[in-house]
């Protein structure tokens, strides 16, 4: 599972490379999101996951909600967004290695969309969700940049 996580995020590298600061923050479809806003919220996202794994005390870790997560403000850097991106996956490389059964189920934080009842999910369904979640932003990022300038994903593999 780690390996197909691993192959999604370099999917979304391949996107972002030789791409610039300003072209990072650039929209280049109705949508709101861009190039750095879709790596600062799979950074973010992959700390708030690998938080749940770890503490599996059912709180939401800080910033998981923060909708400005999607955005790369002006204080941001790609370069920066690309570090913060790289220690997220070593961060959630290294806790699923520690975890002897990915079968155990760990209570998820109550989200605005979460159903009323507390749910739990197994460290596998969590890294089946990163996975999906990184595929899918990794398709938005290949959009946003081939909007942007015509490059695209498969043809720079």
């Amino acid at each position: 599972m780690l390996r197909a996580l691993a192959e999604q995020r370099e999917l979304l590298l391949i996107t972002v490379r030789g791409v610039d600061d300003a072209q990072a923050r650039r929209r280049t479809t109705v949508s709101e999101l861009t190039l750095g806003g879709i790596v600062r919220h799979l950074a973010q996202c992959e700390e708030a996951w690998t938080r749940i794994v770890v503490e599996g005390d059912g709180e939401a870790p800080e910033g998981m909600l923060d909708m400005e997560q999607y955005r790369m403000g002006e204080a941001h850097t790609l370069a920066g967004l690309l570090e913060r991106y790289a220690a997220a996956a070593r961060g959630t490389e290294e806790a699923v290695r520690d975890v002897t059964d990915l079968g155990r189920r760990v209570p998820l934080p109550v989200t605005p969309w979460s159903p009323p009842e507390r749910q739990f999910w197994s460290v596998r369904r969590i890294l089946l969700h990163l996975i999906r979640e990184t595929a899918q932003h990794a398709g938005h990022a290949d959009i946003v940049r081939e909007a942007l300038d015509g490059a695209n994903t498969t043809a720079r593999r």
